[in-house]
C-alpha cells in the first residue's frame, strides 16, 4: 500500500505554480509499483462539481457545484492513474448549514 499525502496550490495560485505540483504529484505516483493499492489524501482545494460527464468511473454524483480548475486537474490526474475521488461515490450528511 501507498499512502501519498499534500497540500496542493488554491485554486486561485499561479498556473506555472500548480503545473509543477501536479508533475510532481505524478512523479510520485508512477514511483508506486502498479501492483499496489494507492491512497492518495490531502488538502486539493478542489471542487470537482456534480457533473461527472466523462469521469463516471472516477467521480460520483454527490457533491453540489461546479467544477473549478483545480477540480479539474484532480480529475485528470484520477483518470490517469486510474484513482476514484472516494468523498464523491456516497451521499454526505449535511452536518453544516449557514443560516
Amino acid at each position: 500500500m501507498n499512502v501519498i499525502q499534500c497540500y496542493a496550490p488554491a485554486n486561485d495560485h499561479n498556473e506555472d505554480i500548480k503545473d509543477q505540483f501536479y508533475d510532481r504529484l505524478q512523479s510520485i505516483i508512477e514511483k508506486c509499483t502498479k501492483k499496489d493499492l494507492k491512497v492518495l489524501m490531502g488538502d486539493f482545494n478542489i471542487n470537482v462539481g456534480m457533473d461527472n460527464t466523462g469521469y463516471e468511473y472516477i467521480i460520483g454524483r454527490h457533491v453540489p457545484g461546479e467544477r473549478n480548475d483545480n477540480g479539474e486537474r484532480v480529475a485528470n490526474l484520477c483518470a490517469f492513474n486510474k484513482l476514484v475521488i472516494g468523498g464523491t461515490i456516497f451521499p454526505q450528511r449535511c452536518i453544516h448549514k449557514s443560516l
